[in-house]
Order: structure tokens, then sequence, then C-alpha cells
């Protein structure tokens, strides 16, 4: 089969490896196998943010690696303890492998599961799970990760089904940590896939009022289509300024944070109203540290982290199938598995919002 393996900075290759099969005989530790694992053919993946950044170099790749973690397809295989997906169907997987049984899971929050693993690592039991941006991955806990969509599925669809394995889900949980709801005001700081998905979150759990901060005017057109209902493009204290006098220069409710940025989260920061609250989703880079003496100054709040989007699949997937959010807009450039090596390019160079790739 085939997969995208990361060499080093800005060296991405698919290449051929060995086809994924279900686990079986003794893992590492002598235990037998679970037989709780799946096949998965790819119907379609794509490339993330948070991939630029072993691309680019920020985190060091000590060795080659499969990558990607975003996937939908069509089960080919079940393990003997599967019961919840069946050769055939088609599937949503979020960006990690987790069971849904654990107590961290229960919690709500699946990314901590007790028995998870991330796409591209041996799981637990030594078996190997593949990156997502292949030809197929091995889900350890199929009954777990694995989100059924009744069929048929319609082509037009599977975009927009793509985006609740990471972006869509990743976008809620900003705006839920945050707090929005009914008659809200909200600004959004980070226009890339993450941020324009946080306006749909935003919008649908009833904000009256948002802004997102962009510079980009194809990436504005598609946040007011999704609900923003105003752009300010100036960053830093030119920025602040600009958003807080969009409500009578105290600030809005609620921030979400989409980037990971030290100058992402201090924009996102300064920009919220006294009591207001910032939900940060960007994945950490460059060093942010929160300003404590801020925070106890203006009764700012910040919540978030890593998004269990797993959570929340089966609350998105019906406005998904009704039509009524459309985050697969969000894809603005597609292509075939073997140009996965444009696929970050375009990326790294913003010649692309987000990229699908068909296998």
């Amino acid at each position: 089969m085939r997969a995208t393996i990361i060499h080093a900075a800005r060296d991405i290759r698919l290449e051929e490896v060995d086809d994924l099969v279900l686990a079986a005989g003794l893992g590492e530790g002598g235990e037998p196998a679970s037989g709780r694992d799946a096949i998965v053919r790819v119907v379609a993946a794509c490339v993330c943010g948070s991939d630029l950044w072993p691309y680019r170099g920020v985190t060091e790749t000590k060795e080659p690696r499969a990558i990607g973690h975003e996937f939908v397809g069509v089960v080919e295989q079940i393990g003997s303890a599967v019961t919840g997906v069946a050769v055939g169907d088609f599937v949503i997987a979020p960006f990690y492998d987790c069971d849904m049984t654990c107590t961290n899971c229960r919690n709500g929050v699946s990314p901590s599961c007790l028995d998870g693993n991330w796409w591209g690592r041996p799981d637990r039991e030594g078996f190997p799970t593949g990156g997502a941006q292949a030809e197929r991955v091995r889900v350890p806990h199929a009954d777990g990760s694995l989100v059924v969509v009744p069929g048929p599925v319609d082509e037009a669809l599977v975009p927009h089904l793509l985006a609740l394995s990471d972006v869509m889900g990743t976008g809620h949980h900003a705006a839920v940590s945050a707090g929005v709801g009914p008659g809200s005001t909200v600004a959004v700081v980070g226009d890339g896939a993450v941020g324009l998905c946080a306006v749909i979150a935003a919008k649908r759990l009833g904000a009256e009022r948002i802004v997102m901060m962009s510079r980009h005017p194809d990436r504005q057109a598609l946040a007011r289509r999704f609900g923003a209902t105003d752009v300010v493009e100036q960053r830093g204290e030119e920025g602040v300024a600009a958003v807080k006098a969009l409500f009578d220069d105290i600030g809005p409710d609620a921030v979400l944070e989409c980037v990971g940025t030290a100058e992402s989260m201090e924009q996102a920061i300064l920009s919220a109203r006294p009591g207001g609250m910032v939900g940060y989703v960007g994945v950490p880079h460059g060093g942010a540290e929160l300003p404590i003496r801020t925070l106890f100054g203006t009764n700012v709040g910040v919540n978030g982290g890593v998004a269990p989007v797993r959570n929340y699949v089966e609350e998105l997937l019906p406005d998904v199938l009704s039509g009524a959010i459309e985050p697969g807009l969000v894809f603005d450039l597609e292509l075939p598995l073997s140009e996965v090596a444009e696929a970050y390019a375009a990326m790294d160079e913003r010649r692309a919002t987000k990229v699908l790739l068909r296998p």
C-alpha cells in the first residue's frame, strides 16, 4: 500500500509500505491481541495546519515516520471483538484513537483516553496503525474511534464529513470552551480551517455578532458565508483596538484562539472584555505563556486544549447530513494522494487554506 512518510523538514514522500493487517498473535507485552481493531480503506484524507510544524522543521523529525491524522473511509476488515461497525460501513475517524469507555473518554476528554493512541504510532500492543495520508489505516479501537455514517453517502458530503475528523470539532471546542451561547459576542483569531470552523460553531451555538480577524479576502468571504458579521484586518495593538471598538471599546464576550503562537494568544487575551473568556485550540508553538497578571487584573478566563472531537461527532453529524452546516467548504484544493508533496507546499505557501487528498 502507499503511505505518506515525512523524512525531514520539507521532505514529504509517498512510498510503498507493508500492508496493514488486523492484529493477531501476541503483542509486545506477550498478551494476546484484543481483536478490537479494524482496517479502513481511506476515501479522503487531508493536510492539517499542525502537519506544517514538522514540515517546516519547527518540530524535529528524528527519523522517517508516517504522517496524517484526518480521514474518512470504508471498513474493509474487523477484529473478532468488534460489534459496533461492520465491513462496508462508511466511517469518520477522529484525529486520534480512543476506546470511548474509559473514565477520561466518558468525561468528555477522549484525547486523554487511558488506552488511546495517535495515528502513525504503534498501539499499546505494539501493532502498527499507519498515518492517515495513506490508502489504509488500522484502527485499534474500532468501536470507540469510528462513527458510522448512515448510507448511502453522497460524494458531495465527503468533504463535510472529513471536516468532522478534526477542524469542525476543533472549532466547536473553541466555542464551547469559551462559553459561546445565544446572544454571545465573539471574535476569532486565526483564519485557517479551524478558525473558519470556529465561526460556524459560534453561529450554530447562537452568537449574535462574530468578528473574524483576517487579512485574506477569500477567507474573509468564506467567514462571512459561515456567519461572521465583521472583519478586522489589523493585528497587535491596532487589532485589539479595532475589535474593542466594535463593542463599545469593551470587547467581545468570547475570543476563540485558533493558531497556537504567543502572538495569537496575546491577541486573544487582550481583545476579550473584562470577565470574558478565551477558548484556545491552536496547537501551542512559539512559546506562548499565560500573562497571569493581565488575567488577574481583567478577570479574563482561558479554557481549552486539544479538542475531544470524537465526543462531538454525533452532535455535529446531523447538521452536516441536513446541510445546516457546510464545514467542508474550507477545502479549497483537492489533489490525488500521489501529489501529497504539492499539498504540503500549497498550504505552507498559503496557496490553499486546506487540501483534501484522494487516494
